[in-house]
């Protein structure tokens, strides 16, 4: 498949790094500073990206990087450009980069809080479903069904994932969306809509975990374009909290499909994928009608 705008020779990631091979989250940084470009303060919590960007001065981001505590992501971001603004520099993008545990579970509080406020900056949630860094420990973003190490084979996560793209939605900001590593144009485009915004943007990015997924690295890209042609994390904008656009039909590829190439789901008995199914399928008729308005 021929892209657009990921092949462009713009690369704001220098080439060594410390991501796992096949980090999705690692790519996602890649593809968002190539829509961002090079006036971008990054501001990173707690993650796997404290360890990815490697340690100073051999760090692999060539743009200015912030290294924050896990909760507070979102509110340092705010402070930065609110000092951006007190020095009349309004050409320059703050993008907070997070995980999903500082953004669903420790740092909502803050970027609830930000969104409120309609502050002039990016959110980005790259959500590999559990707590990578710190030795795959379950969050509220691990799905039903899966092994993490605290909630092992026969103990598998029993809740749904938490739907923070809705969660933020309500908030009414300018722009939410979600977007896949397995659709590099459409995530760059994306970026370069947040960048618009007038206030608060945020975007949810499906960014698969080799190590914490039980799966092959090559696999990467092939896991989530699966997530999203099988429903499971549909490409979609929110305008204003409102106005809902889907931005790629899935193929209705059964969950089966998805969920047999990760080790973290072979637990899962036939009436348990069974479960997953019917709930994506309720979430897409759920999405599909607020598009419809």
């Amino acid at each position: 498949m021929k892209w657009q705008y990921a092949n462009n020779t713009e690369e704001y990631m220098n080439p060594g790094h410390l991501a796992c091979p096949g980090c999705g989250g690692a790519y996602a940084m890649r593809l968002a500073l190539k829509a961002l470009g090079k006036n971008t303060i990054v501001v990173i919590p707690a993650c796997c990206w404290s360890i990815i960007d490697g340690p100073f001065p051999l760090h692999c981001i060539k743009v200015p990087l912030y290294h924050t505590a896990f909760e507070t992501a979102a509110v340092v971001a705010s402070g930065i450009r609110a000092a951006l603004e007190v020095k009349g520099k309004r050409d320059i993008e703050v993008l907070a980069f997070a995980g999903d545990g500082g953004t669903l579970d420790i740092g909502i509080q803050a970027l609830s809080a930000v969104c409120e406020r309609n502050d002039k900056i990016i959110y980005a949630c790259y959500d590999n479903e559990a707590y990578m860094n710190t030795g795959i420990q379950r969050s509220s973003a691990t799905p039903y069904g899966a092994w993490t190490t605290t909630t092992p084979r026969e103990d598998f996560k029993k809740e749904r994932k938490k739907n923070i793209t809705e969660i933020i939605a309500a908030h009414r900001i300018p722009y939410v969306a979600t977007a896949s590593i397995g659709f590099p144009d459409d995530l760059i485009v994306k970026f370069k809509k947040a960048k618009e915004a007038k206030g608060t943007a945020f975007i949810h990015i499906f960014a698969p975990c080799p190590t914490g997924w039980r799966m092959a690295p090559e696999l990467m890209i092939t896991i989530a374009q699966l997530a999203v042609d099988c429903k499971i994390f549909p490409l979609y904008e929110v305008f204003d909290g409102v106005k809902y656009v889907i931005n790629y039909q899935p193929k209705n590829i059964p969950v089966q499909e998805y969920l047999k190439l990760q080790g973290r789901f072979s637990h899962l008995t036939e009436e348990e994928i069974e479960i997953i199914q019917k709930e994506v399928d309720f979430n897409w008729e759920l999405l599909v009608k607020k598009a419809k308005g």
